[in-house]
């Protein structure tokens, strides 16, 4: 089996003028980045807003473990076996960061057969959106800290600044820092902090703007700092909106590239699933509504965080209503929830499967409550028993859920025809009302406790001294109807990632409490939650590299 970028770089793919033909674009509906690339224009995202919907189907995973889901290559899968079987079908997911390309997790183009393409400018600078985010964070950053060398007439406190610096890079130096230091006119002396570029609000709030407006709308709410009176210091009070809005003019609308099998796909903006909503953005998934008959998404990591925040918090801000929503699992990480060790996940063990297949059932459980239809998918190692199959086939069954196996990693849309049937029949036989969870009126620490006793399964919660307090400052600043998007672990139901299979009985420990006013929810801080991640012993970084001749190896 030939590597992912060998793959890619095998493929045949159409020029990006064509792809956007194929679903009824012309050449002024985008703005070409190379042969392969393009953004969408504004007067065709506009234009498009006049179009019927498609279906939109989500798809989600349990938590995922040492031994690999498959999320984003299912999701490509699916696309591509929709359009197999003559529907038009688009693809919509998020952008990858440098971070974990370099680091240890790989990038965001799936995997095997079912990848968006092309690979290699996707998983690296693709066309520049993260910079602009980067840049438009950081500018705020600069502006606040000259405000504070040049007099402070705000007041700021030093002591509680709450805006970070931000890299797209795993770089745990610079987590903590000191600034200012040297010469007086070097700035105040101060500590501060860097997050990886997907962790920041800019991002968050990127990916939840309906347009270029609500983007400054947005942008203006975000609270970067406290006075000493303890009253809220904006980006509007620095004055920065605006040239921040300039920067992000092109990085708010979505980027077009197209799979191996050449269905289209739309892939923009990425959040951090721990700390923001995990989502790619809400324009990003219209757009795929408009174009296509089936709209196929995926949200960040298991159903508990990712599904989740989708349907809670980008569900709520952008109208949307999932058709159906697909949770992938497989075999080796069920036996691995049971207690297998991953290299002894190729072995049948029908106890270990049964012990830990109870973390599939808990997210069908709560995947349930939204009102949409569920299908399970399997995807298929060539280590899977017959046994195995079909005793998750059972189990499923006993929910009132379909189950499929996905070979889309090995046979590309050939392997995902089975779900595609699965999907359209779920589609025409069972009709969705989804609801959000919780309502806008909820206390904020009633939302908190709903989300950890219904979805995670805990019998309570505690909040900090401090997570108390940061509440009601919250409430009084008019923010108590904002939804609650929690950071926690994304290895376990609870917040010790230790607890694999579906822990009981636990108490969810909520340790602090921040409104991220700009992008429309409060952010609840479980466990110890990294902002910044650091790089392994041995970092992907150490096999990547290109030759003289440009063609890359390594990259996966």
């Amino acid at each position: 089996m030939l590597s992912d970028i060998e793959i890619a770089q095998q493929a045949k793919m159409k020029k990006i003028k064509d792809v956007a033909a194929g679903v009824g674009l012309g050449e002024d509906d985008i703005e070409l980045y190379g042969n392969y690339m393009a953004k969408f224009s504004d007067s065709a995202l506009e234009r498009l807003q006049e179009k019927e919907d498609g279906k939109l189907i989500l798809v989600t995973a349990i938590n995922p473990t040492a031994a690999g889901e498959g999320k984003t290559t299912v999701t490509i899968g699916l696309g591509q076996g929709l359009c197999r079987l003559g529907k038009n079908a688009v693809v919509t997911l998020r952008e990858p960061s440098l971070g974990p390309c370099f680091g240890v997790k790989g990038g965001a183009a799936g995997g095997g057969y079912a990848q968006v393409v092309p690979m290699d400018k996707l998983n690296l600078h693709f066309t520049g959106d993260f910079h602009a985010i980067t840049s438009a964070n950081n500018l705020l950053c600069a502006m606040l800290d000259n405000h504070l060398q040049q007099g402070n007439t705000l007041r700021i406190d030093p002591k509680r600044i709450v805006i970070k610096r931000c890299l797209d890079m795993n770089d745990r130096a610079l987590r903590n820092i000191t600034i200012g230091m040297g010469a007086r006119t070097d700035g105040v002396v101060r500590e501060d902090h860097f997050i990886i570029t997907v962790a920041s609000e800019v991002m968050a709030i990127l990916c939840l703007a309906e347009d270029l407006p609500d983007l400054k709308r947005r942008l203006s709410r975000m609270i970067v700092a406290y006075t000493y009176d303890n009253e809220p210091v904006t980006a509007e009070d620095l004055q920065c909106v605006g040239a921040m809005a300039l920067l992000l003019k092109d990085a708010i609308r979505p980027n077009l590239i197209q799979t191996l099998e050449n269905t289209p796909a739309i892939v923009h903006g990425g959040p951090f699933a721990n700390i923001a909503h995990g989502c790619n953005s809400i324009r990003a998934t219209r757009t795929a509504l408009k174009l296509g008959d089936y709209a196929i998404t995926e949200a960040g990591f298991g159903a508990d965080l990712g599904a989740e925040k989708f349907l809670d918090i980008k569900c709520r801000k952008g109208h949307l209503k999932p058709d159906c929503i697909v949770l992938v699992a497989t075999v080796r990480a069920l036996k691995y929830n049971g207690g297998v060790k991953k290299e002894d996940l190729s072995n049948e063990n029908m106890e270990a499967l049964e012990k830990g297949i109870v973390n599939l059932g808990k997210h069908i459980e709560n995947l349930k409550k939204y009102n949409v239809p569920v299908v399970v998918t399997l995807n298929k190692f060539i280590s899977d028993t017959d046994d195995e199959l079909d005793f998750v086939k059972k189990y499923c069954e006993g929910y009132g859920c379909s189950m499929t196996v996905s070979e889309v990693w090995e046979k590309g849309g050939e392997g995902g025809i089975a779900l595609a049937e699965e999907v359209l029949k779920t589609l025409e036989t069972k009709k969705a009302d989804f609801k959000p969870l919780y309502d806008d009126d909820m206390p904020i620490k009633d939302k908190i406790r709903y989300i950890a006793e219904n979805i995670y399964g805990a019998k309570n919660i505690v909040l900090s001294k401090s997570a108390e307090n940061s509440i009601k400052k919250i409430e009084e600043m008019g923010f108590g109807k904002f939804p609650i998007c929690m950071a926690k672990t994304q290895y376990s139901l609870s917040d010790d990632p230790t607890l694999l299979g579906r822990p009981q009985d636990f108490v969810l420990n909520i340790r602090e409490v921040y409104v991220s006013a700009g992008a429309g929810f409060v952010v609840a801080l479980t466990g110890s939650i990294m902002t910044m991640p650091g790089l392994p012993k041995h970092p992907a970084a150490e096999s990547i590299t290109v030759d003289d001749n440009g063609i890359i190896s390594g990259l996966f």
